[in-house]
C-alpha cells in the first residue's frame, strides 16, 4: 500500500471526512482491520483565506508548498490537496516536489467522463465557480459545458460556504436556500452538478435532489484509495 499525503485543514471540516472516507475505502477493498497508511499535514486556515479574499495566491501557495514537501519528506508516495479552491495554485504546488499529486478536478472529470455528462452545474466558492483554473481544466478535459449559478445566486453559496459550513453549522434553511439554486439552474438543461466545495456534501446529498450530484470530497477520497491500492 502506498502512502497517501493529504494538505488538509482547508477548512478541517471536510478534512475530518476524508480521513473517514480514505480509511472506509481502504477497510472495504481489504476488509478486517486494514485502514489506511496516511500522512496529514493540517494548515491554519484563517491566514490562507485572507490571502484569497486580497487576492494573493502567490503567498497562499507558499503555504502549501512547504505542507507538501512535509509531506514528502515524511514519506508519501502522492499527496492531494484536500480542498477545491486551493487548486487555483495546484500547478505551482506540484512542481515544487518530486512527488505526483492527485487533482481533485482530474479526478471529477474521470467520473464526468464515465457518466458521459455533457453539461454540469458547479458550486464552490465564488472563486471556484468564477475564475478559469477549476472550469477550463473540466471543459478541456471532457468537452463538458460548466454551468454557474447567477451572481447573486453565487454570492449566497460563497457565503455560506464561510461563514456557515467552514465553521461545522450545517442549517435546514441553508440547506433549501441551495436546492432552490440547484432548481433554478436545472433550468440550463444541466445532467448534474458538481458540489465543488469539500464542505458542501454536509450540507446536501443524493437523498435531497433527484439532480445527480457528484461530491468532489468523495470523488477526491476514492480516487486517493485506488491510487494507494494499485500495484506499480
Amino acid at each position: 500500500m502506498k502512502t497517501i499525503g493529504l494538505i488538509g485543514g482547508m477548512s478541517w471540516e471536510s478534512s475530518l471526512h476524508y480521513y473517514r472516507l480514505i480509511n472506509e475505502g481502504v477497510k472495504q477493498r481489504l476488509g478486517g482491520l486494514h485502514s489506511a497508511q496516511l500522512l496529514m499535514y493540517s494548515v491554519d486556515f484563517a491566514p490562507i483565506e485572507q490571502l484569497q479574499h486580497v487576492g494573493d495566491w502567490d503567498a497562499a501557495a507558499d503555504v502549501l508548498t512547504d505542507a507538501a514537501r512535509r509531506l514528502e519528506a515524511g514519506g508519501a508516495d502522492f499527496f492531494l490537496i484536500g480542498t477545491n479552491t486551493m487548486h487555483r495554485v495546484a500547478d505551482q504546488v506540484s512542481s515544487a516536489v518530486g512527488i505526483p499529486m492527485l487533482h481533485i478536478v482530474d479526478a471529477t472529470a474521470e467520473v464526468l467522463r464515465h457518466d458521459e455528462v455533457r453539461r454540469i452545474g458547479l458550486l464552490g466558492t465564488a472563486f471556484t465557480m468564477e475564475l478559469d483554473f477549476y472550469k477550463d481544466r473540466i471543459s478541456k478535459q471532457t468537452q463538458i459545458d460548466v454551468v454557474v449559478p447567477e451572481l447573486h445566486d453565487r454570492q449566497i453559496v460563497h457565503d455560506i460556504i464561510y461563514q456557515e459550513l467552514c465553521l461545522g453549522q450545517v442549517d435546514d434553511d441553508s440547506r433549501e436556500v441551495y436546492l432552490a439554486i440547484i432548481e433554478r439552474m436545472r433550468a440550463e438543461n444541466i445532467d448534474g452538478v458538481i458540489l465543488g466545495c469539500t464542505e458542501i456534501g454536509m450540507l446536501i446529498g443524493p437523498a435531497h435532489t433527484d439532480l445527480k450530484l457528484y461530491d468532489t470530497t468523495a470523488i477526491h477520497a476514492q480516487m486517493a484509495v485506488e491510487m494507494a491500492l494499485a500495484e506499480d
